[in-house]
């Protein structure tokens, strides 16, 4: 039997999916390539090199670390369970996580921005 909370859980509107989508994007990058997270992901990583805009390139350590070092390399791998936190999190605390999707939908949005703004300038 599913939880009350479950059984009336709403409906995804078309913005909450993209909200979603833009919020996910932006947390498994946070997560995996943002070099002010790199102190999260060392224990698990080797650092490679500077990535472009903020970000670094890391490989996963080998031995008993290294499943952890995949998950947290690999914006594609985190952004399946970040997107499942999230979802489940829009179910149980809508309200939360819509203010948590909107800020980082909106911190996603900015940063193509500035990457915009960068290229125009260069141009």
């Amino acid at each position: 039997m599913w939880p009350a909370r479950l059984r009336r859980a709403p409906r995804s509107s078309a913005g909450d999916v993209v909200l979603l989508a833009l919020a996910t994007h932006k947390a498994s990058r946070l997560l995996t390539k943002s070099s002010v997270t790199s102190v999260l992901r060392a224990p698990f990583t080797h650092f490679e090199g500077p990535a472009g805009h903020a970000e670094v390139n890391e490989s996963p350590r080998h031995g008993s670390r290294h499943a952890v070092g995949e998950l947290v390399t690999c914006p594609f791998c985190s952004g399946v369970w970040i997107a499942g936190a999230l979802t489940a999190a829009h179910v149980l605390a809508p309200r939360a996580t819509g203010l948590v999707t909107t800020a980082l939908t909106a911190v996603a949005v900015s940063d193509w921005l500035h990457l915009a703004y960068d290229r125009a300038k260069n141009r």
